[in-house]
């Protein structure tokens, strides 16, 4: 019954989206005119710059280009000056305003379901959105999408994209930003050593030992995901009905094995183990307080500044499980800007996002605030090659599952797997209630508690 509510609902949200865009042809079509995708030939398109027929009457003294871009709060600064250049760019067209506007990323698509009508023109998320994005017929398809399969990583392209829901053709949604939407271990290497990074257990102690804490969120199901990942639930896109989590078989006796090997060491360390958002790594960092941590590139700029010489960086640690070292496997994903479909804007919305996602912006990014490009030229460039933070980070993402097609029952289960398995009242020798923690969680995620 509880399937069947979803898929209505999930019916009523999408014709809501595409009524409130225009009719029931979709709301996710490029704009027509002379762009690539329209159907009205190929738009010339020279690295991140478009030529200016596509924007139409777009940008004229009767229609004055006024569009909100949604970025997170790390990037704003950079935006708009990214957006200052943009304008530059294209000295005939007329700007009235671009506005910049911080908004997390984690809720963008949901941000975006509320209203598409008042919401950015262009903006920025994770890969697992895009499905209820398109499904909800609130984001439009990418319009330069040949140049950017050519420029961006063939991987970031295929989390891209989707089928269209009324053609049913694979279709480019959304213009590829960062390939490294994912987390590493980030430590003061004055606390703990290179050898020791390698193990959780060793990471653990050396923060007990020099009185500091090691901070995980274990309570967000982002960073809890890992317990159940590394324990060896793997997870494989969404069954037929588009709505629930698909489950790859595993062995239920070793993955509560794991489980409790996670729950004995994190005792172990009571008072070391913090969970706590990813913030405090940071402020720990510079305070003293703070030897080590779980954290993602998006925070790469700021762990950095708290750090100095002392900054330390490497995919996450193994823990031991029995006799075996079992390597932490965590979320790996991408980061992508949309393209609102209800823009009123629509031509200068798909100019300035493949302008924002171009190689310029993706190497500023780079080096302002340590993201790793989707683009491959910017992929090649030193500071890319020699950062610590990104090559953890691309090692990290061959031990991860990909984050894309997530159901929206994901997160609270895992983050309750994770609350669960650090509680004080959790018994790490009671594999009864470990497996019925396990089988809880797994039921919740498909909806079937």
């Amino acid at each position: 019954m509880k399937k069947i509510i979803a898929i209505l609902l999930a019916g009523m949200m999408t014709a809501t989206a595409l009524v409130g865009c225009g009719g029931g042809d979709g709301s996710s079509k490029a704009p027509e005119g002379s762009g690539e995708g329209s159907g009205g030939g190929a738009a010339k398109v020279e690295g991140s710059i478009v030529d200016e027929s596509y924007f139409g009457d777009e940008g004229t003294d009767a229609k004055p280009i006024t569009l909100k871009v949604w970025a997170p709060d790390a990037a704003v600064s950079l935006v708009k000056e990214q957006i200052e250049a943009f304008k530059k760019a294209y000295p005939n067209k007329k700007f009235k305003e671009i506005s910049v506007v911080a908004q997390g990323e984690s809720d963008a698509a949901t941000q975006m379901l509320n209203d598409a009508t008042v919401a950015a023109d262009v903006f920025s998320f994770p890969s697992d959105q895009l499905n209820k994005l398109v499904d909800a017929g609130v984001i439009a398809e990418v319009a330069f999408k040949d140049a950017v399969a050519a420029a961006n990583s063939k991987d970031t392209i295929k989390a891209g994209t989707l089928k269209n829901p009324q053609t049913k053709e694979d279709t480019l949604y959304a213009y590829p930003e960062t390939n490294d939407n994912g987390y590493y271990l980030v430590y003061d290497n004055t606390v703990v050593s290179e050898d020791q990074a390698k193990t959780l257990e060793g990471v653990l102690e050396a923060c007990k030992a020099a009185d500091k804490k090691f901070i995980m969120n274990a309570g967000d199901g982002f960073y809890a995901c890992t317990f159940a990942f590394t324990a060896g639930v793997k997870i494989d896109g969404l069954e037929d009905d588009g709505l629930t989590q698909k489950f790859v078989d595993y062995n239920e006796d070793e993955a509560v094995k794991t489980l409790q090997a996670f729950a004995q060491l994190i005792k172990d360390y009571k008072g070391t183990f913090q969970s706590l958002d990813v913030a405090n790594i940071a402020s720990g960092f510079t305070n003293g307080k703070t030897g080590a941590g779980i954290d993602g590139s998006w925070d790469t700029a700021s762990n950095q500044k708290a750090l100095g010489d002392k900054f330390g960086a490497a995919k996450l640690p193994t823990i031991k499980v029995g006799d075996e070292e079992k390597q932490l496997i965590s979320m790996h994903g991408y980061k992508y800007l949309g393209v609102n479909g209800s823009s009123k804007f629509p031509a200068t919305a798909q100019i300035l996002a493949h302008y924002l996602a171009g190689e310029e912006c993706q190497l500023q990014r780079a080096e302002k605030l340590g993201w790793g490009p989707s683009n491959t030229k910017v992929q090649e460039n030193k500071v890319v090659t020699d950062s610590i933070v990104l090559n953890a980070i691309k090692e990290q993402s061959e031990n991860s599952c990909a984050q894309v097609n997530i159901a929206s029952t994901f997160w609270n289960p895992m983050g309750n797997l994770g609350n669960k398995l650090i509680a004080d009242d959790c018994n790490p020798s009671d594999a009864a209630a470990i497996k019925k923690l396990l089988q809880d969680t797994i039921a919740n995620v498909r909806d079937e508690g």
